[in-house]
C-alpha cells in the first residue's frame, strides 16, 4: 500500500467510528493536514448528518465550508464531542509532535475542549522517541532571536521557518537534533520561554486513540 492509501485507510476508520456520533448535538473538530484532509472528504459524504464542526485552521475551515458543511468558532460551542487530527509523529503513549502544518496552536486548544482526540496516521509516523521530525515552536515575531537562544539553552537547533505566517499571525521556530526522552517536561520547559505562543508537544493531552495505517490494516492503540 501507498502512503496516500494508508491515508485513506486511516481516514475512513475514523469516520466509520464517529459515524454513530453524527447527530444535533456532536460537535466534530477537524485537524489540519494532508491526512486530515482526506478524512474531510469522507465526512463530506455525510454532510446532511453534521451539524456542527470547528476547524484547527482556516484551510480547513475553507475545506469544509466548501462542501457545505456548517463550521461554527470554538468559542459558541459548548464542548467538542471528538476530534480528528493527524501527527506528524506518535509515541506509544500517544504523545506527539504535530505542526507541520503550522497550524499547532489552534489545533491544541481544540485537542484540550474535545471530550475524545483521535489520532489517524500511517505507519512511518509511529516512533520510539519523538524528535526525529523537527519540532515546531509558535512565537511571536517580536521574540524570535530571543527564543531561538533558549532553545540553544535546551540543547536544541533552532531553525526559523522562513516565508510561514500562522493564521494568528505569529512565526514558527523548528527544533532540530533533539532527542525527546521526557516530552511532558520539555512541553512545560517550551511554554515558558517569554515569546513563545505554544509548541508542537502534545503530550500534557495525548491523544485518546491513535488509528494506525499499516499494510496488513488499521491498527487501534489506546492509551495506557
Amino acid at each position: 500500500m501507498t502512503q496516500d492509501d494508508l491515508k485513506k485507510a486511516v481516514a475512513q476508520a475514523a469516520f466509520k467510528r464517529i459515524e454513530p456520533h453524527l447527530h444535533e448535538d456532536s460537535v466534530i473538530g477537524v485537524g489540519t493536514g494532508s491526512t486530515a484532509n482526506v478524512f474531510i472528504e469522507y465526512l463530506a459524504e455525510a454532510k446532511h448528518l453534521v451539524t456542527s464542526t470547528v476547524a484547527s485552521s482556516e484551510e480547513t475551515a475553507r475545506r469544509l465550508k466548501e462542501h457545505g458543511i456548517p463550521v461554527y468558532d470554538l468559542n459558541s460551542v459548548d464542548e467538542v464531542t471528538v476530534y480528528i487530527d493527524g501527527a506528524d509523529e506518535a509515541n506509544e503513549y500517544l504523545q506527539l509532535i504535530k505542526g507541520g502544518g503550522a497550524a499547532l496552536t489552534r489545533e491544541k486548544i481544540i485537542a484540550a475542549v474535545a471530550k475524545e482526540f483521535i489520532c489517524i496516521a500511517d505507519e512511518s509516523k509511529f516512533v520510539t522517541v519523538l524528535g526525529n521530525f523537527p519540532l515546531p515552536v509558535e512565537v511571536i515575531p517580536m521574540a524570535r532571536s530571543h527564543v531561538g537562544r533558549q532553545i540553544v539553552k535546551l540543547g536544541g537547533d533552532p531553525v526559523y521557518r522562513e516565508g510561514v505566517l500562522t493564521d494568528n499571525g505569529n512565526v514558527i521556530i523548528d527544533i532540530y537534533n533533539m532527542s525527546i526522552t521526557d516530552p511532558r517536561k520539555l512541553e512545560n520547559d517550551l511554554n515558558q520561554i517569554v515569546g513563545v505562543v505554544t509548541n508542537g508537544l502534545f503530550a500534557q493531552r495525548p491523544a485518546d486513540i491513535l488509528l494506525l495505517g499499516k499494510a496488513d490494516g488499521v491498527v487501534e492503540i489506546t492509551s495506557s
